[in-house]
């Protein structure tokens, strides 16, 4: 049985091979485009609503409302980004109860390439909240000595979310190949329930994370413009 879908070639002609992880990375985004595509083509602004449109405002709601605790800004700029990533993920894992379907997340290049993703974000974001040369000065804080370090942080958080997924799916499609093979008849059910829940949960987590080093990476100028802020009305009240 294998276990990781890089491993699993469908299609092969001469150097160019078809395997799981392209096939079903391609399936995920065609059932979200199409998906998407469905449900928005008949908004409605009335009392009632179909359930298609009820699922994705509360999804887009709850998006909205965690991306604001965590960055304190609106969520607006972040929610495309930020909801892409959460909902491709979650449902890779989720489609992992169909038989026969192998989750792309359990791919370390999937991962990886999720992980470089939010690797690029990072400074995108920032440079457009703070500006080029705000930006930058943050690596050389609180002194020009940390500058390595700091650029070392970056790339070792993208290596952690990227491993962080991958051992996460990759140690659940372990286990269940494991439990299936002892008991077969018992496991399956809760394995399924479970994997509902596992793949949900490592998507937000992928996620919140990702969110954690957007914020990070535009809160300098947050900060200053409310110390500016609170300048501005002692001053006032003093004068």
């Amino acid at each position: 049985m294998e276990i990781n879908p890089d491993n699993i070639i469908l299609w092969q002609w001469g150097p160019v091979r078809l395997n799981a992880t392209i096939l079903f990375t391609w399936l995920v985004m065609a059932i979200l485009v199409i998906g998407s595509w469905l449900i928005t083509r008949n908004l409605s602004a009335r009392m009632e609503i179909s359930r298609g449109q009820n699922l994705l405002e509360v999804l887009v709601g709850g998006i909205r409302d965690q991306i604001r605790d965590i960055s304190q800004q609106e969520p607006g700029g972040y929610l495309a980004f930020i909801g892409t990533l959460f909902l491709f993920i979650a449902l890779a894992n989720v489609l992992a109860i169909v038989p026969g379907y192998q989750p792309p997340t359990g791919s370390l290049s999937t991962t990886t390439a999720l992980a470089i993703c939010v690797f690029v974000a990072v400074p995108l974001f920032g440079i457009a909240r703070q500006g080029f040369g705000r930006y930058l000065k943050q690596y050389a804080r609180p002194t020009p000595i940390m500058l390595p370090f700091n650029v070392i942080g970056e790339l070792s958080r993208t290596v952690a979310l990227a491993i962080r997924l991958f051992g996460n799916v990759m140690s659940g499609t372990v286990i269940a190949a494991i439990l299936l093979s002892v008991t077969p008849l018992f496991f399956p059910i809760i394995l399924q329930a479970l994997g509902l829940l596992t793949g949900v949960v490592q998507a937000y987590i992928f996620a919140i994370l990702a969110m954690v080093y957007i914020a990070s990476a535009t809160q300098a100028r947050q900060q200053t413009e409310a110390t500016a802020q609170q300048h501005e009305k002692g001053e006032s009240s003093r004068g």
